[in-house]
Parts: structure tokens; sequence; C-alpha cells
């Protein structure tokens, strides 16, 4: 499994390199793409075509390759083999019959675009592409709520604004980061809230593959012993039917509080119901 560029032809190791001229056969997502790295690099090896519309006798036919001895390297049209990219059932297919699977890494956009986030630690959850359709759009970022790390995902020109629409409304105006065409001549890099990625996608027209980094959700600072009393006494105070400003004086009385505060908080607490 062969990473390739996704841009610049120059973000290739030498051990691919070497992997691709060595192979017995290279199967590619688009031999039209591939081809123009491999003249790039003189490489002559043969090329053959697998992608996500390729049939079952056609993993059969390679899977057999493999067993009769053949050396076959896969890549993409661009980045890392079977992440978010066709591969993963020849795969499958091929650990099933005993065959080595070997990773060549090298360049992920995801991974590119996370590297340069500055999310504490890295921590993410890598999402592919988001549903086509409305409905199942939602679902998708409805599932995303409660992750706590950065989402990471990949969105097409024509749906980046609908995407990031969707995120805005449930996941809430979170900062993000796109990236979009990394590492090509057009390479631009955003960075702020949600809501103002979509404003100003509103001034130019999408164009390009465009990877995006949602950043988590801000934590709630932790309650103190002495204000989770104090919350405890309000809600009881607001359950308890007495008026207002006795209500207040209770709270005082239990928590410290004055009774100028507790008033207030108890006043905005019924307006927050």
């Amino acid at each position: 499994m062969v990473a390739t560029p996704i841009g610049n032809l120059e973000d290739i190791t030498l051990r691919a390199l070497r992997i691709l001229r060595e192979a017995d056969m290279i199967l590619a997502e688009d031999t039209r793409v591939t081809r123009k790295l491999l003249s790039h690099y003189g490489i002559h090896t043969q090329l053959a075509s697998y992608h996500e519309h390729s049939t079952d006798s056609a993993t059969e036919h390679y899977v057999h390759c493999l067993l009769s001895g053949k050396n076959v390297a896969l890549v993409s049209d661009a980045g890392t083999p079977a992440i978010s990219d066709p591969g993963d059932r020849l795969i499958a297919r091929a650990v099933t019959a005993g065959i080595p699977v070997i990773p060549i890494p090298g360049v992920s956009a995801a991974l590119a675009a996370m590297s340069i986030s500055g999310i504490a630690g890295g921590r993410h959850a890598f999402v592919g592409f988001p549903p086509r359709g409305r409905s199942d759009r939602r679902a998708f970022f409805l599932a995303l709520r409660d992750v706590a790390d950065a989402i990471v995902l990949y969105e097409a020109p024509q749906r980046i604004a609908a995407c990031l629409q969707e995120a805005l409304a449930t996941l809430g105006d979170r900062d993000v980061l796109i990236a979009r065409e990394l590492t090509k001549r057009f390479e631009t890099i955003f960075r702020g809230s949600l809501s103002r990625a979509i404003a100003d996608l509103t001034h130019e027209k999408p164009r390009g593959e465009y990877t995006v980094v949602i950043k988590p959700p801000e934590a709630s600072p932790p309650t103190s012993p002495e204000e989770d009393l104090v919350k405890a006494k309000l809600a009881e105070a607001a359950e308890s039917g007495l008026p207002p400003r006795e209500a207040a004086r209770m709270v005082a009385e239990a928590t410290g509080l004055s009774a100028r505060d507790a008033y207030r908080r108890l006043a905005e607490m019924k307006g927050n119901a």
C-alpha cells in the first residue's frame, strides 16, 4: 500500500519510489493520474486499474496474481490508499488469503491538516466524507456532537457550503481549520469560526478538495464544591414555592452568598426556565 503525493510531486518517499520501480504490477485508482507520477520519475512498471467500482472478479484476479508470487503495489490518485480511497476490499481479501500486506507510509491530507492545527496532543477522529443527502448528513453530524476530540473530514467543493452549515447547526459555532488544495499551487489555509468560514465562502467560488478540522468543544470549567452547594440550594429554593426574597434569604443563610446575589441568581434561573 504505497502513499503518493496529494499535489506536489516532491512529496514522495525514496522507499515508495523504489517499491514502485521493483513491483511486478501497480494497481491504480485512475491510471491516467498515476501515469503522470510514474513518468515524472521515469518508472515503467506495468500499470492496471483498481477502483471502488472494480468487480469482485477483478479483486479475485489480483489476489491470484499475489498468490502466484507477484509483488503488487496499490496506489490511489493521491495520498494514502484505503483512507477514504479504494483498496479496503483487496486488503481484506489478501489478508484472508494469508498474503502479507505492507504499508509504505507517506502523505495524508488529514494528518497534514492536523499537523498545523495546534490542537494539543493531536487527538482527533477522522470521519472521511460526510454523506451527500441532507438527512443523512444531519444524522452524520448529530452522531458527532459528543466526540470530545477534533473532527477531521474531507469534502468536495460543490458540497462544502452545505457541510459547514450542517456542522454549525449541529455542533455549534466551533473554531475550524480548513485546508484547500493542500501542497498544490493554490493552497489556502483558513482559521476561524464555522460562521466566518461560511460567510467567506459566499465571496468566492469553492474549488479544489477541502480538508476540515473542527476543533473540540470548549470544556466547561470545573465547579468548586462551594459552587455545587450554591447550585443545589438555589434549585431547592426555586422549587420551594417561597416568595422570592424569603427564598433568597434561605439560600444566603445556607451558603454564605449575599441575599442580593441569591435573589439575582434565582431571578436568572426563573428567566431561563
